[in-house]
């Protein structure tokens, strides 16, 4: 025993000594991931500024203009228009650099303060709907998975209507019950936490229903590891077993797909603030594409793609919370 140890202290030592190094890898792995992924999509929206139909500046001044050519030409001009395609380009990478989105063609503002204006009552309405959306499906699922088929199929029910049905309708009847007719919550508006509560179940509703049926299939797999033997056997109580042990085991893909969905939460906000006539990124967003606001269209995909970014990494960091074994790799 004692002439095995110093040939193992030095193995400890080489290995400690590796983690700080990998760990910096990964680091500088997702940094270039991020940068490369907010390039790409800058890129792609340039692309799409460049194909959109029309003349920019019959988009900016209207369509019915009655601008002479030679203002018309000041104004190409004065956006660059008139410039080559590459030397554009590169004006663009340029301003996004510097925090500079551009301005917006109808609403003469800058791009990023339109968009910060509207950013907070959307990140509420997607926040409140997570936490709606998890807390009912963890609820359903740690309730029912490995117990009695008939709620099984009851709870498998009710979460296969909600991920089928329509947001907009969903939004409508929960209007028409819960507004127009018990007058529990108000019409439209954001004025209070009661207005957030209707749009909030409409949008997380699908989700809870897609995020229900993933945790009740990996609860129902962890409950027959022999881990759970193990506990049960320690006298655990079965509450217990399902939430200290099975849960924990089955949330990773949980964590995996909640990641993913928050982004889609993010595009079905556009629907929803219009149906319950809140304010936010969606409003916005619909009256930019209906006016052919290139500028600040091409703001709010780059805020997608953040999202995005900002999104994995998060889920990436969950992962080493949830699972130990990421820690000592």
């Amino acid at each position: 025993m004692t002439t095995m140890q110093p040939a193992i202290e030095p193995a400890i030592k080489r290995t400690a000594a590796y983690r700080p190094a990998a760990v910096l890898t990964g680091a500088v792995r997702r940094l270039a991931a991020a940068v490369a992924v907010m390039f790409g999509a800058a890129t792609v929206a340039f692309v799409a500024l460049q194909l959109v139909p029309g003349n920019p500046v019959q988009i900016l001044l209207g369509m019915n203009t009655t601008a002479s050519p030679a203002v018309q030409a000041r104004i190409r001009a004065q956006y660059g228009f008139d410039r080559p395609v590459a030397i554009q380009y590169l004006r663009y990478l340029d301003n996004l650099v510097h925090g500079d989105l551009g301005q917006s063609y109808q609403l003469q503002r800058p791009v990023s303060q339109l968009i910060s204006t509207q950013l907070g009552p959307t990140l509420q309405l997607v926040g409140a709907a997570l936490l709606v959306a998890v807390v009912l499906a963890v609820v359903s699922a740690v309730a029912t998975a490995g117990r009695w088929p008939v709620l099984r199929a009851v709870a498998m029910f009710f979460e296969l209507v909600a991920v089928s049905s329509p947001s907009y309708w969903v939004g409508i009847v929960l209007l028409t019950v819960f507004s127009f007719t018990f007058h529990l919550f108000p019409v439209a508006g954001a004025q209070n936490l009661a207005s957030l509560v209707l749009p909030a179940v409409t949008l997380g509703l699908p989700v809870a229903g897609v995020l229900g049926q993933v945790l009740r299939e990996g609860l129902e797999a962890a409950l027959d590891q022999p881990f759970v033997t193990t506990a049960r056997a320690r006298g655990v109580s079965q509450t217990g077993v399902r939430v200290r042990h099975a849960f924990r085991h089955a949330a990773v893909p949980l964590v995996t797909l909640t990641g993913w969905l928050t982004g889609s939460l993010l595009g079905g906000a556009v629907l929803v603030e219009n149906v319950f006539g809140r304010p936010g990124i969606g409003s916005l967003t619909l009256q930019a594409v209906t006016n052919k606001d290139m500028p600040l269209v091409i703001g709010l995909v780059l805020l997608s793609a953040f999202a995005f970014v900002l999104l994995s990494t998060v889920v990436d960091l969950l992962y080493l919370v949830i699972d130990p074994r990421l820690r000592t790799g």
